[in-house]
């Protein structure tokens, strides 16, 4: 009896020991309102969610979704002031598409006490060209919000803008590249000097055919955490350790059955 228990036991601390070894913000999908609870392949995502197509937190009706102009995902209306031009659009589609289905976030998913979601990205750096880009193609697009996360009118179930509010060209409500990208999504994410292909910045625009960039992003960016926790800034996900739990019973019960083995 007592060799088939130390076995049983070596084995299930070697499991445990290499989950906990696993890297737990690689490869990692967010507790939020639609993200699947693991990334894997979807086969096919719609248009410009397809690059995360080979391993992805969203569905594939997420990602058709994404693409309309209300959607059931958050019942979000992008024409808050009249029609948005196609040229802006495209951009806060693909910002929806990184969120909704990258599994390369983890690095600045934070715990958040919310009605639906309990997790969020905070002060992800978005590569120079996103953020120029976006705000380029979008100055003259109108809105009457800087902060998007809060404060609309939902009184019809949609969000207008606030009574009283105004609707201004984005180049007024953000008048640096800088300012869209970070405030916008309440710090979601931050504009970073760095550029695309440098490795130190996420992507949001990407040609799969060449792979998946932010990867190695988030992989620099899981490393230094580990170096530096203090500069995590924010509320860390959770991250259990069910190997560490059983060490106390481990180094109770092994040397009795190693005892055992040597008395045999």
């Amino acid at each position: 009896m007592a060799v088939p228990l130390a076995v049983a036991l070596a084995v299930a601390l070697a499991l445990l020991a290499a989950e906990a070894l696993k890297e737990p913000l690689l490869n990692v999908c967010m507790d939020a309102k639609h993200h699947k609870s693991e990334p894997g392949p979807e086969g096919r995502l719609y248009q410009q969610c397809s690059p995360w197509k080979d391993n992805a937190c969203c569905t594939a009706n997420t990602s058709l979704e994404a693409h309309k102009d209300q959607s059931y995902l958050y019942n979000f209306n992008w024409n808050h002031c009249g029609v948005m031009p196609a040229k802006c659009k495209r951009h806060f589609i693909q910002d929806t598409c990184l969120y909704e289905c990258s599994p390369n976030l983890g690095p600045w998913i934070k715990q958040v006490d919310s009605s639906w979601r309990r997790e969020r990205i905070l002060h992800v750096p978005l590569c120079r060209e996103d953020c120029e880009e976006w705000w380029e193609d979008c100055k003259d697009a109108l809105t009457c919000k800087e902060n998007w996360h809060k404060g609309w009118n939902w009184a019809t179930g949609t969000n207008r803008c606030p009574w009283g509010s105004m609707c201004r060209p984005f180049s007024q409500v953000f008048p640096r590249p800088q300012d869209l990208c970070e405030k916008i999504w309440s710090n979601s994410f931050r504009y970073s000097p760095e550029p695309r292909g440098s490795g130190r910045c996420i992507q949001m625009w990407f040609d799969p055919a060449q792979g998946n960039p932010n990867v190695a992003v988030a992989r620099y960016y899981a490393r230094r955490q580990r170096s530096y926790p203090s500069q995590a800034g924010g509320a860390p996900r959770a991250l259990p350790c069910p190997a560490l739990l059983l060490l106390p019973l481990a180094l109770l019960l092994l040397p009795g059955q190693l005892g055992a083995l040597g008395s045999l």
